[in-house]
């Protein structure tokens, strides 16, 4: 039977990161990921950009090459405290601002306060956003069921070395590891060693992909648009990107457009 268990290049794990609110300690961090060769997405409020305390808006484009520059409400509204008109402008003015100042289409977004339900989901979905993360960490490893409501594994905080030692030794039902917080912290904590032994636990894997979000979500959704026939011999493959996946154990991948015969 075919499965969905590798990734870009036969990838069989996924490590991304995903940090909040865009202050001027993302310039450390981010110099970080790219010493050990991880990559990240990077929640910002466009509202915000002009503080001292935060990016200039100027940099954004160049310090996060390479990482992706995501949503996160140009005020950092609660969702729960605003009505739904003011949430799809808190968002859009945000996705808005923070396009003019990337470059690329921003679809990705991550709930300020970690407030949302179901029901924000759909609003995201709505507004061109392709995938939202929460605050509420699983302490696992698998992939989400619905983007929209994306449960990280956990925050840095939370015995976070240990939880990515625990990922690199984990062979089975260990997919995703995906680690949040905000850049501040570290500074606020003096503990600037922690995310370093972090990197240096979960980098250099050659059978992990290093992925920033919207990177796994464009690569699940080309996975699972696979069509194959009811005997798994014949897939075909209407993406443009090439797909893995494993059969029996074997890694076999089917490059876009093309039809595979097995």
């Amino acid at each position: 039977m075919i499965k969905f268990d590798r990734f870009q290049n036969g990838a069989k794990k996924i490590v991304t990161f995903s940090y909040d609110d865009g202050r001027v300690f993302d310039r450390r961090l981010v110099d970080i990921f790219n010493t050990y060769g991880l990559k990240a997405t990077f929640h910002l409020n466009s509202g915000f950009l002009h503080r001292d305390t935060c990016i200039d808006p100027a940099e954004i484009k160049t310090l996060y090459a390479g990482h992706e520059v995501a949503a996160h409400g140009k005020i950092h509204a609660s969702q729960n405290m605003v009505s739904t008109q003011n949430i799809v402008y808190d968002v859009l003015e945000d996705k808005r601002a923070l396009e003019e100042l990337c470059g690329y289409p921003v679809r990705g977004f991550s709930y300020p306060n970690g407030y949302c339900c179901a029901d924000y989901g759909k609003v995201m979905e709505s507004l061109g956003i392709e995938y939202s993360r929460t605050i509420n960490s699983t302490g696992k490893f698998g992939l989400p069921y619905n983007f929209l409501m994306w449960n990280p594994t956990c925050h840095h905080r939370d015995n976070g070395v240990a939880k990515a030692t625990q990922f690199v030794k984990q062979v089975p039902n260990a997919t995703l590891f995906y680690m949040w917080g905000h850049s501040y912290e570290f500074d606020t904590n003096n503990n600037w060693e922690v995310i370093e032994e972090i990197a240096k636990v979960i980098s250099g894997h050659d059978d992990y992909w290093y992925a920033t979000n919207i990177e796994i979500v464009d690569y699940i959704k080309a996975q699972h648009n696979l069509k194959m026939t009811y005997d798994n011999k014949v897939i075909y493959n209407p993406s443009a990107r090439e797909v893995w996946f494993s059969l029996d154990g074997q890694t076999l991948s089917v490059k876009g457009g093309e039809t595979l015969y097995l």
